[in-house]
């Protein structure tokens, strides 16, 4: 009785572990396995940012969507939490601010890889 009174307090823990570290996962594409947030969209890091500083803003950021965190989230391993000029949290991993693509529609897209020589896939 004991462990099945347990069981539901444990899981509840690890699945607030889980999150902790945002909302992502590994998806496979045809550039292998890729880091994915909401919906399994491929995130990306713009090499013009610095370790914690976040260098997209404007049109660059209508183009490529920060990955926001809540203002409550947590930083966890990899994943970091940069603040960007306004305010607002976007999350990171190694310390590289995250972002989407626009352009890509489904799952496994990774059509902004290389765009302009600055846009890489981000790796799990």
């Amino acid at each position: 009785m004991k462990t099945f009174i347990l069981a539901p307090f444990a899981f509840a823990a690890l699945a607030t572990a889980a999150l902790a570290a945002g909302p992502f996962k590994t998806v496979s594409s045809a550039k292998g396995d890729v880091l994915a947030g909401e919906k399994g969209m491929t995130l990306y890091t713009f090499r013009n940012d610095k370790p914690g500083t976040s260098n997209c803003y404007d049109k660059c950021a209508q183009n490529w969507p920060p990955v926001m965190a809540a203002s409550d989230a947590k930083a966890d391993g990899a994943y970091s939490i940069v603040t960007r000029k306004d305010g607002s949290k976007q999350w990171a991993k190694d310390g590289m601010p995250l972002y989407y693509w626009v352009k890509d529609t489904k799952e496994g897209d990774v059509t902004g890889d290389g765009v302009n020589g600055v846009w890489d896939v981000a790796k799990p």
